[in-house]
């Protein structure tokens, strides 16, 4: 798939919503490139009165940037990711897009579901990660809808053919940014679909709260994830079915604990086996209606406190193991392991064969839902 590159947000704006004076948060909306078929690329702007904006892209329903003042109110993109629409076409590598139909691993990239043994497609060794070799995060998403007001909001859609990727169903999915006024950026995954399936999105921001190409990274940073549990995994980052306590261990995040504590120890088979942290956290409180804290990132040098909340029961842990300068992102900047982490809410990797886990079964007439946000503060 080519892309005609356009350069980045320097375009006339395709349609504009403007913030009257009684709205606190407002949207804009342009076209920032088009693929080589002539699909426009659109970004979507959303910006509250309190200094917190946040930029997505039509190209995967990408969080593309997410910016927020630190104690001094000197504002920063905290995303790992580029500049140009065109190198998320041309260098994926999941920075901030919406991952589905499956987030995360599924072994051997098959499920039985009703009886019947699925194959999809395999794009992680022997596995299938994040929708499998041409997800969610690889296609264009329409724009339903962008507003401004006291909450502004852009809803995304995409339907995925029933087989796509070897999943069953024709999917319906929506993907429904909002950011308030208060700077809490809220995003809330939809799906319906004609015959059983499976579906866990997600996304895939990866964080330096710090500012995105910081000298120091994210190491520092400290850590809160309110887990009693966590699911091992084996040599290819599949979950054992295990839920393993954590105390007493470098998986121990109840209290805040700077992250490269334990990023190197390797006498702990999973660090290991993930290079660092590459796990799932199964968060104490479970699956809920509605959105409740599955992680905290803190950087004491900005300021800069992240909550993350939401309704799904676990929350993946990924210290950036992967990344090793062979990409250029944002600015020129060559990233590196720690760089920046992801704080993925989410079902349990491998759910489909695991029937003790949070089922991720979805069937006609009941709906897939998760609520997720994305909430700023500030420790002086």
């Amino acid at each position: 798939m080519k892309l005609l590159t356009v350069t980045a947000f320097t375009l006339a704006p395709l349609l504009a919503t403007t913030a009257s004076s009684a709205w606190a948060a407002d949207a804009t909306q342009m076209v920032v490139g088009q693929l080589h078929d002539g699909t426009a690329l659109h970004a979507i702007t959303l910006t509250a009165d309190n200094g917190v904006s946040a930029v997505i892209l039509t190209y995967g329903a990408t969080l593309q940037k997410l910016i927020a003042p630190d104690r001094h109110g000197k504002r920063a993109d905290v995303l790992l990711g580029y500049d140009d629409v065109a190198d998320y076409v041309a260098k994926p590598n999941f920075y901030g897009v919406t991952v589905g139909r499956y987030a995360n691993r599924i072994a051997g990239g098959s499920f039985s579901l009703d009886g019947k043994r699925y194959q999809l497609t395999r794009n992680d060794g022997p596995n299938s990660l994040h929708g499998g070799a041409h997800g969610f995060d690889k296609v264009v998403w329409a724009i339903k809808s962008v507003k401004s007001g006291s909450t502004a909001a852009v809803v995304l859609a995409h339907t995925s053919p029933d087989g796509d990727g070897g999943y069953p169903g024709t999917l319906a999915a929506t993907v429904t940014y909002t950011l308030d006024d208060s700077g809490n950026l809220g995003i809330s995954f939809e799906a319906r679909t004609d015959k059983p399936t499976i579906v866990n999105m997600t996304n895939h921001a990866i964080f330096n709260l710090a500012g995105e190409g910081s000298a120091e990274g994210t190491m520092n940073a400290l850590l809160t994830i309110p887990a009693a549990h966590y699911t091992p995994v084996d040599a290819h980052l599949i979950p054992t079915g295990e839920l393993r306590p954590v105390d007493r261990t470098v998986f121990d995040f109840r209290t805040p604990r700077r992250i490269a504590d334990g990023l190197r120890e390797g006498r702990d088979q999973q660090i290991v086996y993930g290079r660092g942290y590459d796990h799932n956290f199964a968060v104490d409180k479970g699956l809920t209606p509605r959105p409740e804290l599955v992680a905290r990132l803190e950087d004491p040098a900005s300021g800069r406190t992240l909550d993350v909340l939401s309704t799904e029961p676990g929350v993946q842990f990924y210290t950036g193991n992967f990344l090793n300068g062979s990409l250029v992102g944002k600015q020129g900047h060559l990233y590196r392991m720690g760089d920046g982490v992801a704080l993925e809410p989410q079902k349990f990797p491998d759910s489909p064969n695991h029937p003790a886990f949070v089922s991720a079964r979805v069937d006609p007439g009941k709906p897939y839902r998760h609520d997720m946000i994305y909430r700023f503060s500030i420790s002086h």
